[in-house]
């Protein structure tokens, strides 16, 4: 059995929601933003990402991003910088 803490977690936050216009991120409305989920990872965030930009693509003010929450978390931490 693996445990969850041998390797360190790097948490990233997949969110999205409808801009109010391509030019800017300012989100038509904060009540509707679809919170995906948090991650382990970048590599699953990833994949949470895609999936989700995928089923939105005909909207074009639909927009996802992946937040680096660990970094954060930990600002001064240089060697989660990579993730």
């Amino acid at each position: 059995m693996t445990d969850s803490n041998d390797k360190k977690q790097l948490l990233h936050l997949v969110f999205g929601g409808e801009l109010s216009n391509l030019e800017e991120v300012q989100f038509r409305n904060l009540n509707d933003l679809d919170i995906v989920g948090i991650f382990p990872d970048y590599a699953s965030a990833l994949v949470a990402w895609k999936s989700k930009a995928q089923q939105t693509v005909d909207n074009a003010h639909m927009r996802y991003f992946i937040v680096h929450m660990h970094r954060l978390l930990t600002p001064g931490d240089t060697a989660s910088a990579k993730g």
